[in-house]
């Protein structure tokens, strides 16, 4: 899409609207795909936007725009969808990566268990839930309580962290360590150590490949972009 405005500008949401902060493309408020008012709940996030909106150039696009497409996310797809949301996040608990191990080679094992029983462990201590581990890839069940506690969790994060607690939860393929990551227990970088237990073991064995490589870049760089995220609303 070819840029069509000459400025952006951030207003207050003072339309009746709601409060926070919107962006004006030479004063027309913009609108989600879902045409719902672009509406930021802090001035440094809406800031944020009104940046990316100002450093297009002729022709826009949008893989340079992070936090509008995560501002877009928070509105459209949980905003008006947040039980589905929460559902599909709380659901990773049945199947979390943190729950399957390995039982062999013994560096395997003791990576596993460095860098994922405490996200674990940090959950039991923390909202009292405690979810089953196994070797192997066999499925096992976890408890009916623990699972309804671990969606109450979920459900108790507002639009814009429910939606960063969605993405970390789906790229790194644990709901455990994408609510370690939100609360502070882990940085990014005890974040991104533990997501990539598994592809760093590999890696050291076998080395890595374009397509592999390819994806970790994508992990990565979505993992960074929600740590801007996050400090912003």
């Amino acid at each position: 899409m070819k840029r069509f405005y000459k400025a952006a500008t951030s207003v207050p949401a003072d339309t009746g609207e709601g409060e926070g902060f919107g962006i004006a493309l030479d004063g027309r408020l913009v609108k989600t795909p879902l045409k719902q008012p672009l509406r930021a709940p802090t001035k440094a996030l809406v800031q944020a936007i009104q940046g990316e909106w100002e450093a297009q150039g002729d022709k826009i696009d949008l893989a340079t725009m992070p936090m509008t497409q995560f501002l877009n996310s928070a509105i459209d797809r949980v905003g008006m969808r947040r039980e589905p949301v929460i559902d599909e996040v709380s659901a990773y608990g049945a199947t979390d990566l943190l729950c399957y191990r390995a039982d062999a080679p013994d560096t395997l094992v003791a990576l596993q268990e460095q860098h994922w029983t405490p996200p674990l462990e940090w959950l039991d201590r923390t909202h009292g839930i405690r979810l089953a581990t196994t070797i192997g890839v066999s499925p096992i069940s976890q408890k009916p309580d623990a699972l309804a506690a671990l969606r109450a969790v979920v459900a108790s994060f507002d639009d814009m962290r429910l939606m960063a607690l969605h993405n970390a939860t789906t790229v790194t393929g644990s709901v455990v360590l994408a609510l370690s990551y939100l609360a502070g227990a882990l940085d990014h970088a005890g974040l991104w150590a533990a997501a990539m237990v598994d592809e760093d073991f590999q890696i050291s064995r076998w080395g890595e490949d374009a397509e592999a490589k390819k994806r970790r870049d994508q992990v990565h760089a979505e993992l960074t972009d929600l740590d801007r995220w996050l400090s912003l609303i």
